[in-house]
């Protein structure tokens, strides 16, 4: 019988899949960025450095633990300094900055030092060489190109060859040419034509007994003599090509060099030199390369098969959050614009302009509107109810949306007690303000606040941000609509720039993600089901309500809250944890209005402002209870703050209380400060800036030290000026005594350890004076050098470069000549130094002072910037741990975003309140696509908040997800008040990680 099966065809039986044609414009072409290249040079760098030189750190280290130690310092400041950068790629171009920066400094510094030359290495003729190579590689890509575009322009190259390559990919190809050349020229250039010779050691080292004839044939041994195998190498691989005479029209253009010769040649060698053979070679390659894949397209677009493209598709889709605020940055104009705006809203809000006035007296423009604007009461009917209560959120937007995944979930299922229990979504969701770090603006608003939440519940299709909610629902209509709402009080952030984005983004927007925010006002009461009111109050920067708002809710007092009501208070500043920590009283119109006027309704306190969750119930006695539970609960998203600090509070309004509840514990929170010691550099490595800056202004005046025993008996200005900004940086809590003396320990550490530093300076440019390494030759010793040893290293018999200083009008020996001037900055330093040392100060000009003192400071800053994190680190942490100062500074420099949390309330059909919190250990770095959320059916017309799943992102990591982390720490319940009985609070859960 015949077969119905098909004849497999040739695609199928190689199993071929189908191909897709993907444009990647916006990637660069991995060519451009020479990946492959630059592992090459490398990889072939440590092979020629570590066979020729391995055997030399043996034999001489016995002899050169002096330039060794010298060594060991200098590479230990660099590394320190750019450790932040190791194995992270960081978006500032601050750091791209530090990373050249440190490589020019360290190249200029161990270019002086004599330890490579004494391995057989001389940095100076391969920095030469390297600067000379890398120009003229510059210029003739650049020529190349500039042709390539103009055969392109018209019409002799593909049409698909015209994106321009960027200046960028060239400077990088350049000195990956430039470096490889070098490499071969000081391992190989000179040797290739040398006979193998066995090393022969004059004696072996009393550290390496290995190295005794009888233990050549050992593996070590074996590995020490790699330089054998490399001579091998370049002998066979890297040998002359040819010589002058095979090509008498490239020789006038070849770069000739000595290959046979060790040490100087007594003629011009006839050979073509490997260097120009390597270069050529590699500029041969580029260009072909370039020529062929533009020419043919296949670097603006290369195939992918379509399973490789979604599955590229779904890893590219993630969300773009934005960082933790660097609170200790130099560079972040955000700060300054933070600092801007706080002394305008102090000198010109503060007792001048309040917005809340302006609210009032719109309020008042017609008869009833006052209610309407700051009343609502469309909760009141509900039988069942749910709301959340959240504060201090848009910091990191890893943190914000962890917290806003969890709100947004329909119902969240934890384990309380052993059993499972489940939590639905609040009807309602109140945010005790701090919308955006680290000030109001457009920018902090829509990238730290509204993305997050609308990434965890989109609003409907039908909003449009950029218009202005002008008729918002009230009434009838918030009591029809079934889906969450958003009532926000403004924090002491968002009034930084007199609440104009707050007013613009919350009082006129609709929508905060799925949540409807019906709002009007800064302030709002809100009437709940079972006699509950909620009353959010705005304390603007005055950590008080201002008389209007005062007036609004007595009224409302005594015409709608009933005498067996009970009241929950929101205010963004948790008054009587901070008046205690300052010893001082604020919110006096508050505490008026609670005590004379709600009269025990009080039954509950919240804020937020403090980034932790803390929880203080009354203690039972006999006189009147004003406010039955204190509450912060500040972790939606902000940095972390200690809780440890706030351990000893316990009375507040003559009334005494205990805590119930804190998260992180007073353990975990006072383990936490240490890492002020270990990471405070890591995390704020753009306090660099400002650190550098302060230690060389501490000392900058003993610079130079010609007799270093006088060093400690100057007393400077700067000195000065330091134990005031020390005494003034100690927060007024203590004394003027104790002020005092702390910020005189924390000068000294800091003065002590700068004078080290500039005495390790000092000594290091000493030694290499009196070593004859430094101050020999002026300001332009490595040009000098290159000019004496040119015509030896590379030869120029018909007289070509004399040709291109003409053809350039001398701009060619002049920028060669500058460009390597950038390298003699040690020596810059010390010719200053010794002029100084001889004749006085005045002895050099002013612009000779200006440049002393500029290259003391690069090299001082890298010195002083891990020194200064640390000493200033360490500072924190004894205040924050011993003596319990600084809970801000110290805990905003470390930048935590876990430890997040937010309260679930829920008012049950006996009327009493339970009080969940929930909260997440750790927050997931890394995101990506919920399947769930992307597989399920979306139907314009059904809200967001009906969908099974709502958020749009998942952590990376399954068991890392909040919704699987989440956990109870924290549960009580709040009784009604019945007939004017106060009824006791229970807690069905006692201190949870206390």
């Amino acid at each position: 019988m015949g077969s119905d099966k098909q004849p497999a065809g040739l695609l199928d039986t190689l199993k071929m899949e189908r191909v897709r044609t993907i444009f990647t414009h916006t990637y660069p072409y991995p060519h451009e960025h020479s990946r492959h290249a630059v592992i090459a040079v490398a990889v072939g760098c440590l092979f020629f450095i570590s066979s020729d030189n391995i055997h030399t750190l043996v034999e001489k280290l016995d002899n050169n633990v002096k330039w060794w130690s010298m060594y060991g310092c200098l590479f230990g400041f660099f590394y320190f300094f750019s450790s932040p950068f190791v194995g992270k790629t960081i978006k500032p171009s601050y750091s791209n900055f530090s990373r050249w920066y440190i490589a020019w400094i360290l190249v200029a510094a161990v270019y002086h030092l004599p330890s490579f030359q004494s391995m057989g290495v001389d940095m100076r003729m391969n920095l030469s060489l390297f600067l000379t190579i890398y120009i003229s590689s510059i210029v003739f890509l650049i020529v190349f190109h500039i042709l390539f575009y103009g055969l392109w322009y018209i019409g002799l190259v593909s049409r698909v060859a015209g994106k321009r390559p960027e200046i960028l990919a060239i400077l990088q190809n350049c000195a990956v040419l430039s470096v490889a050349c070098c490499v071969f020229y000081s391992h190989c250039g000179n040797r290739a034509m040398l006979r193998e010779k066995p090393l022969e050691h004059q004696k072996s080292s009393n550290w390496f007994p290995f190295w005794k004839k009888g233990e050549r044939n050992t593996w070590l041994a074996k590995f020490l003599r790699m330089n054998e195998l490399k001579d091998q190498v370049c002998s066979s691989w890297f040998a002359p090509v040819g010589s002058a005479s095979d090509y008498p029209l490239l020789s006038k253009w070849v770069i000739y060099g000595e290959i046979a010769c060790n040490g100087s040649c007594p003629g011009s060698s006839d050979e073509i030199s490997p260097i120009y053979s390597l270069w050529a070679t590699f500029i041969g390659l580029y260009i072909a390369n370039y020529v062929v894949e533009r020419s043919t397209g296949w670097a603006l677009a290369h195939p992918l098969s379509v399973k490789e493209f979604e599955k590229l598709k779904k890893k590219q889709m993630k969300p773009d959050f934005l960082d933790m605020v660097p609170w200790y940055s130099g560079t972040s104009a955000d700060l300054f614009k933070t600092v801007f705006d706080l002394l305008v809203s102090v000198t010109v809000f503060v007792g001048r302009f309040d917005m809340r006035m302006m609210q009032a007296a719109m309020s008042r423009a017609e008869d009833g509107k006052q209610h309407r604007d700051l009343l609502f009461d469309h909760f009141s009917e509900k039988d069942d109810f749910w709301f959340d209560f959240m504060a201090d959120t848009g910091d990191g937007g890893n943190s914000s949306y962890a917290v806003a995944r969890l709100l947004a979930k329909p119902s969240i299922r934890t384990m309380k007690d052993d059993a499972q229990v489940t939590l639905p979504r609040g009807n309602l969701l109140l945010i005790g303000g701090d919308l955006a770090y680290p000030n109001p603006s457009a920018f902090t608003y829509e990238r730290r606040l509204f993305v997050p939440f609308e990434y965890a519940l989109q609003p409907p299709p039908s909003y449009k941000a950029e218009q202005i909610a002008v008729n918002k629902p009230f009434g009838d209509q918030l009591r029809q609509y079934d889906g969450p709402q958003c009532f926000v009080i403004p924090g002491n952030h968002d009034w930084f720039d007199g609440l104009q984005t707050f007013m613009r983004y919350i009082c006129h927007r609709s929508w905060l993600g799925g949540w409807l925010m019906p709002q009007k006002k800064s302030y709002f009461a809100l009437q709940l089901p079972k006699r509950w009111w909620i009353f959010g109050l705005d304390l603007a920067l005055h950590g008080d309500i201002d008389v209007y708002q005062f007036k609004f809710f007595t009224e409302l007092i005594m015409e709608k809250v009933q005498e067996n009501d009970s009241v929950i208070i929101i205010t963004h500043e948790p008054n009587w944890l901070t008046d205690w920590y300052w010893s001082d009283v604020t919110g006096k119109n508050i505490s008026h209005l609670i005590c004379d006027y709600l009269k025990g309704r009080c039954k509950l306190r919240m804020a937020g402002d403090l980034h932790h969750y803390m929880r203080h119930s009354h203690v039972k006695s006999d006189g009147p209870v004003h406010v039955h539970h204190l509450l912060v609960n500040g972790c939606g998203g902000a940095f972390l703050h200690p809780t440890h600090v706030f351990s000893k509070f316990s009375k507040f309004d003559g009334v005494s209380y205990e805590c119930k509840a804190a998260y992180p514990s007073f353990e975990d929170s006072s383990r936490i400060a240490l890492g002020n010691i270990l990471k405070f550099r890591k995390k704020n490595w753009q306090f660099d800036f400002i650190g550098g800056i302060i230690y060389f202004v501490l000392v900058f005046s003993m610079f130079p030290q010609c007799e270093l025993n006088h060093i400690l008996q100057d007393d400077t200005f700067s000195n000065q000026l330091s134990s005031f900004l020390a005494y003034s940086f100690v927060p007024p809590k203590l004394s003027r005594k104790k002020r005092l003396m702390i910020g005189v320990l924390h000068v000294a550490a800091h003065l002590a350890a700068a004078l080290i530093l500039m005495l390790l300076l000092e000594i290091g440019i000493e030694i290499c004076i009196r070593h004859k390494l430094l101050a020999n030759s002026g300001y332009h010793s490595l040009y000098q050098w290159y000019q004496s040893v040119e015509s030896e290293h590379f030869p120029d018999p018909t007289g070509l470069r004399a040709r291109i200083e003409q053809w350039t009008f001398g701009l060619y020996p002049a920028c060669i000549k500058y460009l390597m001037s950038a390298f003699d900055v040690p020596e810059v330093m010390a010719v200053s130094r010794n002029t100084i040392c001889k004749n006085g100060l005045d002895s050099i000009s002013r612009g000779g002072a200006v440049i002393y003192y500029a290259s003391v400071f690069l090299y001082f800053w890298v010195f002083s910037t891990p020194v200064v994190s640390l000493v200033f680190g360490s500072y924190l942490y004894i205040c924050i741990n011993w003596l319990h100062l600084h809970f801000d500074e110290a805990f905003s420099s470390l930048r935590i975003a876990n430890y997040k949390s937010f309260t679930r309330f829920h008012i049950n059909s006996d009327g009493n309140l339970e009080v969940y919190t929930l909260a997440v250990d750790k927050v997931p770095k890394e995101w990506k696509l919920d399947s769930d959320w992307d597989g399920e059916t979306k139907n314009p017309q059904i809200s967001s908040h009906l969908r099974r799943f709502p958020s749009k992102w998942r952590a990376a990591v399954s068991h890392q997800d909040p919704v699987h982390t989440v956990k109870i720490v924290d549960h009580f319940t709040i009784d009604r008040t019945e007939d004017k009985n106060e009824c006791d609070d229970t807690d069905s859960k006692g201190p949870v990680d206390q």
